[in-house]
């Protein structure tokens, strides 16, 4: 993602400091002066800023360890990330969220960080991680930490269902269809304030998490790659799905049914913006409408919400398709030899990792602490009580949890019972990324930077900078720069799988 200059700036110094603060240059495990362990943890935060105490010392009292947290602002993940592995400022346990990148993807092959895969079974909750979550999250067979399980496919369309009954159209079940709301909520006064200042869609800077990958999807476009019965592998920016979904987006922008800046709005001004009243269309996880609608509080009352799962660019129930390209895997918690010595530390940060996926831990990370900051119904349907309170103490540690899934305690509010009925159904019609558990060299020294050629050039289409003869220059530079390879290096790989069963 691409923030303003001095945006970007404050978070990364803010970052730098803190890691520099928490960290203090190394992340070796220890003891505290009342002896307890010291677990030192480089996480992500995807809030404006870091938990206060009240809920880690509760998670420190359960687990009997000093927790020492390392934030990095999830803007600037990639370039701290790729920084930390360089330098070796790295500590306990890292949350490695983007397993696609380059150097994370190099640091893991080199046996910079522990396999964990032998350990699991001694440990009651790490034992529950299915083998199939464990394949996927695994290199060359290896799995180098623990993969954080996520729901399979999250994401599809918030609307607002207010607008939509003030223009007079009914929920959108085609691309077409959402090309029409976009552009009655663009042109026709969809908030009733006699003032044209709202668009449709409200995107941000990121292909993947924001509209693109989920539109594509509705196109037909493969979860990153796709491999044909006979076992040729083709990457997603090659499919008519993509070209569809770049179109359908350039028609968006030079119309003027999206926020014109979305290419560098940052997520948190994108939900802002949409809380606000400017938009009336977020593309991305389900299970955002309902911070989406606490953040309207107070500035639009009137916010009535509808989640989308079904939309097609056919209108045919048998096109249905949302992506999903991690099958599953959030990410590794991964624990480097450079600070996990041993192997008696390396089993005191998994047993640390199985006390996290304990129902009162997750539960701690997740609603907070009972009638202080939810309140728990018959059901066990839990309702956030202080909003304000839990999204200083308790929503920083979402971007924590190992494990999202199969828990007893549930959101007890509409709009998360309804998201995450969608989520569940979505399952059905997930399209995996086949080559995600496949190895490829070249991959995981040049995929990233050989990215940016195709992100770049997406962007310059979307904007009207570039046509189609330029994208297929794009594609071909990126061949020509190692992407023959990559795909030779996956028939390779995949071929490998196909002879060993």
């Amino acid at each position: 993602m691409r923030y303003r200059t001095a945006k970007l700036l404050a978070l990364t110094l803010s970052g730098a400091l803190l890691l520099s603060a928490c960290a203090g240059g190394s992340g070796d495990s220890g003891t505290n002066a009342d002896g307890k362990t010291t677990i030192s943890w480089l996480n992500i935060m995807h809030t404006a800023s870091p938990p206060t105490d009240t809920v880690l010392n509760k998670i420190e009292e359960i687990t009997d360890v000093d927790i020492q947290f390392s934030w990095i602002p999830d803007a600037s993940k990639e370039e701290r990330l790729n920084t930390s592995l360089a330098s070796g400022s790295l500590a306990d346990i890292v949350s490695l969220t983007i397993l696609e990148n380059s150097s994370v993807r190099n640091a893991l092959k080199a046996g910079v960080f522990w396999e964990v895969g032998p350990y699991l079974d001694e440990f009651p909750n790490l034992k529950g991680i299915s083998q199939d979550m464990r394949n996927s999250a695994s290199i060359e067979g290896k799995l180098y930490g623990i993969p954080m399980q996520k729901q399979v496919a999250r994401n599809g369309v918030i609307l607002r269902k207010d607008w939509l009954d003030h223009v007079g159209l009914p929920v959108p079940k085609t691309t077409a269809e959402l090309m029409e709301v976009a552009k009655a909520f663009t042109e026709q006064d969809p908030d009733g304030n006699g003032t044209n200042d709202t668009t449709g869609f409200i995107d941000r800077s990121d292909l993947v998490f924001g509209a693109f990958k989920t539109l594509g999807s509705y196109f037909g476009t493969p979860s990153g790659w796709a491999i044909s019965e006979d076992g040729k592998v083709t990457p997603e920016f090659e499919s008519e799905g993509y070209i569809q979904a770049m179109d359908y987006m350039k028609e968006l922008y030079t119309n003027g049914y999206i926020n014109q800046d979305f290419a560098v709005t940052a997520k948190k001004d994108q939900q802002e913006g949409f809380a606000q009243g400017k938009a009336g269309i977020y593309v991305g996880a389900l299970f955002d409408s309902k911070g989406l609608f606490n953040l309207a509080q107070g500035v639009q009352d009137d916010m009535e919400l509808v989640m989308v799962n079904d939309i097609t660019s056919t209108g045919n129930e048998s096109d249905r398709a949302i992506w999903s390209t991690s099958n599953g895997v959030g990410g590794l918690l991964a624990f480097p030899k450079s600070e996990v010595k041993d192997e008696a530390e390396l089993k005191r940060n998994l047993k640390f990792m199985d006390d996290l996926m304990s129902e009162e831990v997750f539960t701690l990370m997740t609603y907070g602490i009972k009638d202080v900051h939810y309140s728990l119904d018959e059901n066990n349907g839990a309702t956030i009580i202080n909003t304000k309170l839990w999204e200083q103490e308790v929503q920083p540690f979402s971007s924590s949890r190992p494990n999202e899934n199969g828990y007893a305690i549930v959101d007890a509010d509409p709009l998360r019972i309804e998201s995450t009925r969608l989520i569940e159904e979505n399952t059905t019609f997930a399209v995996l990324n086949p080559v995600y558990s496949l190895e490829s060299p070249t991959f995981s020294e040049q995929g990233s930077e050989l990215q940016k050629i195709i992100t770049d050039a997406t962007y310059k289409y979307i904007l009207g900078k570039m046509d189609r003869v330029g994208f297929q220059n794009a594609i071909d530079t990126w061949r020509k720069s190692g992407g023959d390879k990559i795909i030779t290096e996956y028939e390779a790989a995949h071929q490998a799988v196909l002879n060993n069963k």
